[in-house]
């Protein structure tokens, strides 16, 4: 079983695959986002779900430090629900409150630098949506 974890943001997608077993994710890469053709993001992400013979994607989705979904989540459940016309897999909602925030500490803390961190922020988010995900499972 292959799962996606996508961090889905306002400019960018941060996505991260797991092993074919199901244990650990990876960072795959980043997706810019394009505002005037957003199926051409759903396209990319269904693209890369044939390529990897992925079963299952975790999206995060983020909450209010409350529990309560803000304009955020709402974004993200908007992504999943177009998302959901191109792809024939189960999606899930991961709860991702302060993952950008462990990534960034993460990269910190190897020493990184900013321009770097910039790069790779979304897909280390993904990284750790998915590795929650499956470590629950």
């Amino acid at each position: 079983m292959r799962a996606l974890g996508l961090d889905v943001g306002t400019k960018t997608v941060g996505i991260a695959l797991s092993d074919e077993l199901g244990w650990t994710a990876q960072g795959l890469e980043t997706i810019r986002r394009n505002e005037d053709n957003p199926s051409e993001d759903m396209e990319k992400i269904a693209n890369l779900v044939k390529e990897h013979s992925v079963s299952h994607i975790v999206i995060g989705l983020p909450k209010n430090m409350n529990g309560s979904i803000g304009p955020s989540g709402e974004r993200s459940k908007e992504f999943a629900e177009q998302l959901q016309g191109f792809v024939t897999c189960d999606i899930t909602f991961w709860d991702e409150r302060l993952t950008t925030v462990a990534a960034e500490k993460m990269l910190i803390s190897a020493d990184v630098s900013r321009k770097k961190r910039k790069k790779v922020i979304d897909k280390m988010a993904a990284v750790m949506i998915l590795q929650g995900y499956l470590d629950h499972k």
